[in-house]
């Protein structure tokens, strides 16, 4: 039987800083299994899945069955303790990050923006309904807030309407860019109140009257997440299912601030897995006589990604460490978030550029990572508004408009 650190150095050998010796012996199993998954049943399908842009058949009901919000494992030496640990939950999406970046952001969509929406946003009686059926994967849900003309101005800027009639809701509108709303059992989605001119939060489900479901085509990125357009034309919509503590931006924003620092973590983890793809493919090319991995140009580069990585995974530690005592905070987030997107996508250039005309092809996995690496670098706060909020809190002035 190998010991934790054994694990870890086979787990995470590219973590010079020792950040994941700081995980309990329990995490440290539940990410080998974790690990273990993705690369024995989908390694060998990954980048036909996304050249294809098709979804791994089991992937959802797989993570369902690891349990990641209530295996034992994740309380082990943490008694009292009724959530994973905010470390844990970095290097989890790290994990799945490194391995593809779209099967993260599909768990991501549906363990934070999706299940926060039903836990921040529901009453008493719908938390205890939903909770437990999104985190097992019995129900699967996504987020349906952005829309064919509002992504960054979302905050005052949704057009997609709700009307009270009686005891009903009557929705109008679309949406745009909702990773899985077609797999979906269940889909928060945002309107505004037309007589409150407040935003507010309903539940419903794709094979509903009146809702129309669209992928939308020819992605350069996350290509195996099907995004989709909703359309909703006189959607009928029950009292009971309006997410009851759901009556302003700020209310939506609780759930936008709570996922912001995932979108750090997987950037992290996407650099991670461009750095491995890179290693894969030094260690074997060969040019003018020797694997091109002992050439000294080759190696400042490959350098250069581990020390982006590095400082990726120091923010995203103490990320972890912040939110684990309570402190959420939309200055921090936002800097992450900013910064090891803006590092990934150096790093995927110079990986990209390190595997020469291979690189813009698939199975050498990098490709996969540098497309992927625009999605990132745009989605959940583009660098331009990440760097207004940060300039905000530095100045007190704000530049928005």
């Amino acid at each position: 039987m190998p010991t934790k650190l054994e694990t870890l150095k086979e787990l995470f050998p590219e973590d010079i800083l020792n950040i994941s010796k700081e995980l309990t012996e329990g995490e440290v199993k539940f990410l080998k299994q974790l690990d273990d998954l993705l690369e024995e049943k989908y390694r060998p399908t990954i980048n036909e899945h996304w050249v294809n842009a098709t979804v791994p058949e089991d992937f959802f009901d797989d993570m369902g069955k690891l349990n990641y919000f209530q295996n034992p494992l994740l309380f082990e030496g943490r008694e009292g303790a009724k959530t994973p640990s905010q470390l844990f939950q970095f290097f989890m999406s790290y994990v799945v990050a490194r391995f593809d970046v779209s099967l993260v952001t599909l768990l991501g969509v549906h363990q934070g923006l999706g299940h926060n929406s039903f836990l921040f946003g529901g009453s008493k009686e719908q938390i205890a309904y939903y909770i437990p059926k999104l985190q097992s994967h019995e129900l699967r849900t996504c987020f349906a807030l952005t829309e064919p003309e509002h992504g960054s101005d979302v905050a005052g800027g949704l057009e997609t309407t709700a009307k009270c009639v009686g005891d009903k809701w009557i929705l109008n509108g679309e949406k745009k860019w909702i990773g899985g709303a077609n797999l979906a059992d269940v889909i928060p989605i945002y309107a505004v109140d037309v007589e409150t001119g407040k935003p507010k939060g309903f539940i419903i489900r794709p094979e509903q009257a009146g809702v129309d479901i669209k992928i939308i085509e020819n992605k350069i990125a996350l290509r195996i997440i099907p995004n989709t357009i909703i359309k909703l034309e006189n959607v009928e919509v029950e009292e009971e299912q309006r997410l009851q503590n759901i009556n302003g931006f700020k209310d939506i924003a609780k759930i936008l601030y709570s996922t912001r620092a995932g979108v750090a973590y997987m950037a992290t983890g996407a650099l991670a897995g461009a750095l491995r793809a890179t290693l894969d493919y030094v260690t074997e090319r060969k040019q003018f006589g020797k694997e091109i991995s002992k050439y000294q140009l080759i190696q400042e580069k490959l350098a250069m990604m581990q020390g982006n990585l590095a400082h990726s995974m120091s923010i995203c530690a103490q990320l972890a460490r912040m939110q684990e005592h309570g402190e959420y905070d939309e200055v921090a987030t936002s800097a992450a978030k900013m910064m090891n997107s803006l590092r990934l996508r150096e790093s995927v250039a110079m990986g990209r550029g390190i595997t020469g005309g291979n690189g813009i092809l698939a199975e050498y996995d990098i490709a996969r990572f540098f497309s992927d690496a625009e999605a990132v670098y745009t989605y959940e706060g583009t660098h331009e508004i990440n760097a207004l909020l940060i300039g905000r809190a530095l100045t007190g002035d704000s530049a928005f408009i």
